[in-house]
């Protein structure tokens, strides 16, 4: 009898312990830090991606083409406030030797609340964000590819501000744990931009050709519309052990096209030359009537997957792979046939 009751109180402990182990897990989708805590993740990881057809990649002859290895580093801080409320900042950059395109791809800091706490029937997060896209413009060069033209991005910025709100919510169950979230992007037009113009794109006319550079400044910069992104999603995780623990999810993000309102730079007086002014104004109309809807969005449905293993109380290491899917509108320049990435990351909590 004794010997019964040995055994249950021990096999109660080790429910308690991984399910304590669980909550606190920093790859825990429902992870928050406690007062005065503070947690770093930094992670490394290398992609592949095969370059979708559409319009915009055919113009510039890169449809089917192999980018890899495409570099990311990733970097996520937080700070609890009080047990219940927490600031935190989620960084990324990219870079594609391949197309020569590099940059911040993610940028945001702001705070989050825990609505419901564990002892109520689900775990409910709301939070609030600054999107820092606008820290940097938006870079690229309007070049010639044969008789076409297109726009040739030179980093991931799309040089606007914005603000995300967004929950997650779930529950941990011993040792294993589901979540979901949902959240909501909505950016500022501005002109936060800086657009080379190629100087050697020619323009027909009844007179014969005229270079751009005699209507177009080298450099101009365009009023963007305001535009918004929606992402939702749900992650699991299972704490095997004291040490490992898997996770898996799925995300879907959905990327609304962006649009010109106006060339925000003051072009070249060409009024003295009836030829030119025409050229110019024609060439205005043209473009803005071109990039009004660039139809440039895309959805992405990503599925992701994680080991992780506890290497002391406070220290985590995490190997990590996510597999996207996406639909790319007819201009888009972010469609994929295939994209895959594989990382590491490092937790640590002080």
């Amino acid at each position: 009898m004794k010997k019964s009751l040995r055994c249950l109180v021990a096999a109660t402990a080790s429910v308690v312990s991984t399910g304590a182990i669980a909550a606190t897990n920093m790859e825990n989708p429902l992870y928050m830090p406690q007062n005065r805590e503070v947690y770093l993740k930094t992670a490394v990881a290398t992609m592949y991606k095969t370059v979708e057809g559409t319009q915009a990649t055919d113009i510039k002859g890169i449809s089917g083409q192999t980018e890899f290895p495409v570099w990311r580093f990733f970097g996520d801080l937080g700070y609890g406030i009080t047990d219940r409320l927490d600031v935190h900042g989620h960084f990324g950059y990219t870079r594609d030797n391949e197309i020569n395109r590099k940059g911040m791809h993610r940028g945001r800091i702001g705070l989050m609340y825990r609505v419901l706490t564990d002892d109520d029937p689900f775990v409910l997060d709301l939070y609030g964000d600054a999107y820092l896209s606008g820290i940097s413009p938006m870079k690229g060069t309007y070049k010639r590819y044969g008789t076409a033209t297109a726009f040739d991005f030179d980093n991931y910025s799309n040089g606007r501000w914005g603000a995300i709100v967004g929950t997650r919510f779930g529950k941990t169950w011993s040792d294993f744990t589901l979540a979901g979230h949902v959240e909501y992007l909505q950016t500022f037009g501005n002109h936060n931009n800086k657009i080379a113009i190629d100087p050697t794109i020619q323009i027909p006319t009844a007179y014969g050709p005229v270079g751009i550079a005699q209507v177009l400044p080298s450099e101009i910069s365009v009023d963007l519309k305001s535009t918004h992104e929606t992402v939702a999603g749900f992650d699991a995780m299972y704490q095997m052990s004291k040490k490992w623990s898997l996770g898996a999810g799925f995300e879907y993000i959905e990327h609304y096209d962006n649009g010109v309102k106006s060339i925000h730079t003051q072009l070249p007086d060409v009024s003295s030359s009836p030829l030119l002014s025409a050229v110019q104004q024609n060439l205005v109309s043209k473009l803005l009537e071109q990039t009004k809807d660039m139809d440039d969005g895309w959805d992405e449905y990503v599925i992701k997957t994680m080991v992780s293993y506890q290497y002391t109380d406070d220290v985590q290491f995490s190997a990590f792979f996510e597999y996207t899917l996406d639909d790319a509108h007819a201009k888009s320049q972010n469609a994929t046939d295939e994209k895959m990435e594989l990382g590491v990351r490092m937790a640590a909590r002080f």
